[in-house]
């Protein structure tokens, strides 16, 4: 299984309605753009959306993740923006 399919399965295995998009910003497969949608962020502050997901990623950033960019939304958020592709 590569990283991108471990964190991947790592945040919906935590956020079960979660919609996750990963992408290598460096070329090194350890600096990654995750963009994640989910409802479990309704009502919660931008810090909180990305401690949630921090806190999921913190073993792989112990073996070999090195940097994340994060951005989170809601599904409602995430329609707004064109980003579910409907």
């Amino acid at each position: 299984m590569n990283l991108f399919t471990e964190i991947e399965e790592l945040i919906i295995n935590q956020i079960d309605d979660a919609k996750v998009t990963i992408h290598d910003l460096t070329g090194t497969g350890d600096h990654l753009g995750l963009t994640v949608i989910s409802d479990r962020f309704d009502g919660k502050g931008l810090l909180d959306q990305h401690q949630m997901i921090m806190d999921i990623l913190k073993e792989k950033f112990k073996e070999n993740l090195h940097a994340v960019q994060i951005k989170t939304m809601t599904y409602q958020k995430a329609k707004d923006r064109n980003l579910l592709g409907e």
